[in-house]
């Protein structure tokens, strides 16, 4: 993954969320507050900041891509660019915050597979290639993310979702994907799942997906899964869950140097407790900041959600590192504190060389075995206790020297060699 500003160590940014109408502001879309948001990101010392158009907003019709919309996107981008920040563009929204945002051509009367129906297909492809293409000659363009966790459209627990295999996974990735890059030659594609695609039995959407297509591999993490229920928001395990998918995610990576990206996680009350917030922060990007590999860390969220608005869940309002007056909280001024600290110097993790054997196919089926809870989440997190700072291989590679050597990895041990204890990281 090849930044447009390449910086010296990992790169630190925010997802952003726009103080006046949430992504609803693309309705109303006012430059000069985006401009004082983009500012006061700014003010953190932040690098980049992730974006998010809503498609139906951009794309109502099938054979409609608004350019009005399109030139706000790019004068967005644009702003960004004044003030320092690259910028990273999700395209189909899709998912954000517990709303689903389809166009109304793939629902009720006009309900389509928006996976494999011909057409949606077609509609899709064109609108992230029209949105690549706008932003292509833009050098502070880092490339697109094809949607926000639309993962979570193929399957449980939604409840309608557009059931697919993941063959059928596999060919919308790629398809979407070199839409992307024909829009825009050469920058950093990629898509992004919600979890399930690391913990959930029989999800359509694999790790293997996840580690090997697009640019770089996109993790999401969130201590609301049943990390943060089921050790304690000040646990070790809710501190290193980060640094635990990042990790997990390299088990299925075919290029050993391939880059990770923690391109969302959050503090989220009352999992984390408001108090904990800075603390959390702190935990947990060192903890990431410990992974070789990873390019860089996204935050969510740059500001609050205004409670002017209704029905988000109660954890989602309070999320960001600024509240919507754009002040600093304390989650802020910790991650600002470490940005500052880390700015400009080159920070080069050593190899992890302990890896835990992971028994598991490609497709892995039954995946649920790495969640929290389960038998291999808690052998990692024993291991990680202990100091031994390990990373994750696939049983199917435990042998494989040129592997092993390609990752600095000199150890290998399984779940069996630490025994069946209960915890012993909370």
């Amino acid at each position: 993954m090849n930044p447009p500003h390449e910086a010296p160590g990992p790169r630190f940014g925010v997802n952003y969320t726009p103080t006046q109408g949430w992504f609803h502001h693309w309705l109303d879309f006012d430059l000069d507050a985006v401009r004082a948001d983009l500012d006061s990101v700014a003010g953190l010392g932040m690098d980049h900041v992730r974006v998010f158009p809503l498609w139906p907003v951009f794309q109502p019709n099938r054979t409609l891509i608004r350019p009005r919309a399109v030139e706000q996107l790019v004068l967005l981008v644009d702003a960004a660019a004044e003030r320092g920040l690259d910028v990273a563009v999700d395209g189909l929204q899709g998912h954000l915050s517990s709303f689903d945002f389809l166009p109304s051509w793939t629902v009720t009367w006009h309900r389509r597979n928006i996976f494999t129906d011909p057409e949606v297909l077609d509609g899709q492809a064109a609108y992230l290639r029209t949105l690549a293409t706008a932003l292509a000659d833009r050098p502070g363009f880092l490339g697109m993310t094809l949607g926000n966790e639309i993962d979570q459209f193929s399957g449980d627990p939604h409840p309608d979702p557009d059931r697919i295999s993941p063959a059928q996974a596999e060919s919308w990735l790629r398809l979407m994907l070199a839409a992307c890059e024909e829009g825009a030659p050469g920058r950093a594609h990629l898509h992004a799942a919600y979890d399930a695609a690391w913990y959930l039995d029989d999800h359509p959407f694999t790790p293997a997906h996840a580690a090997r297509i697009g640019a770089a591999t996109a993790v999401h993490s969130w201590v609301f899964n049943g990390t943060a229920q089921r050790y304690g928001s000040d646990s070790f395990a809710t501190g290193q869950h980060a640094a635990y998918l990042i990790e997990l995610s390299k088990a299925w990576a075919e290029d050993p140097d391939r880059p990770v990206w923690l391109q969302e996680v959050g503090a989220p009350a009352p999992h984390v407790p408001a108090d904990r917030a800075a603390e959390f922060t702190r935990t947990t990007v060192a903890a990431a900041l410990d992974c070789p590999g990873l390019w860089g860390v996204t935050w969510w969220c740059s500001h609050d959600v205004d409670r002017a608005l209704a029905d988000f869940p109660e954890l989602e309002y309070g999320l960001g590192l600024l509240t919507t007056a754009r002040e600093v909280k304390p989650a802020g001024r910790a991650l600002a504190r470490m940005v500052a600290e880390l700015r400009g110097r080159a920070r080069r993790p050593a190899p992890r060389t302990t890896a835990l054997v992971l028994d598991l196919p490609d497709a892995a089926p039954k995946r649920s075995v790495c969640a929290p809870g389960g038998r291999f989440f808690e052998a990692f997190m024993r291991l990680a206790a202990d100091g031994a700072r390990p990373t994750v291989v696939l049983a199917s590679r435990a042998s494989d020297r040129e592997h092993l050597t390609g990752r600095g990895i000199t150890e290998t041990v399984t779940a069996d060699d630490l025994g069946r204890a209960g915890p012993t990281f909370t």
